[in-house]
């Protein structure tokens, strides 16, 4: 099995909806499920199916958390030493070339990218073009609109 790349936060999530899930959302959907059997026909019941389906997903997602955090490799990116590389879990800071906007990013893994928060994944186009990069070099990145040039500010490992 391969392991899935987490920041020590991106972990801590992950694990406190498992908890959630199996302490609220768990409990709250059997009650759901007995009120609506309670009510009687079951194979009119619009209300039971709700609930059943509900409890398939949240059943689901326990089962699919628990597999990510099995195979997680949890990497801090203030315990890195990547002699100022790019690598998983740095934050970059970034000037587009051409428009001179300023961006800066985290690259983390897949469950925990939020491009509102600059959280980006690392199998995004632009994490890819920014690995194995330092400040001062310039990545290419293959967008919709064409290829962008970022200029690498600076590297920070947080």
């Amino acid at each position: 099995m391969a392991t899935i790349p987490l920041t020590k936060r991106g972990a801590e999530k992950l694990k406190e909806e498992l908890h959630r899930l199996k302490t609220v959302e768990r409990h709250a959907v059997i009650n759901a499920i007995s009120e609506a059997r309670a009510q009687g026909d079951l194979s009119e019941n619009a209300e039971y199916e709700a609930a059943k389906d509900k409890q398939g997903f949240i059943e689901g997602r326990i089962l699919e958390i628990e597999g990510k955090l099995a195979a997680a490799q949890v990497i801090d990116p203030s315990e890195l030493d990547a002699g100022g590389r790019v690598v998983f879990g740095t934050t970059v800071d970034l000037e587009e070339e051409e428009s001179g906007a300023a961006v800066t990013y985290q690259i983390v893994g897949d469950d925990e990218a939020d491009l509102k928060q600059g959280l980006i994944s690392i199998s995004s186009p632009i994490a890819r073009a920014l690995i194995g990069k330092e400040a001062g070099d310039v990545a290419e990145v293959q967008a919709p609109g064409g290829i962008k040039r970022y200029e690498i500010v600076d590297v920070r490992y947080l």
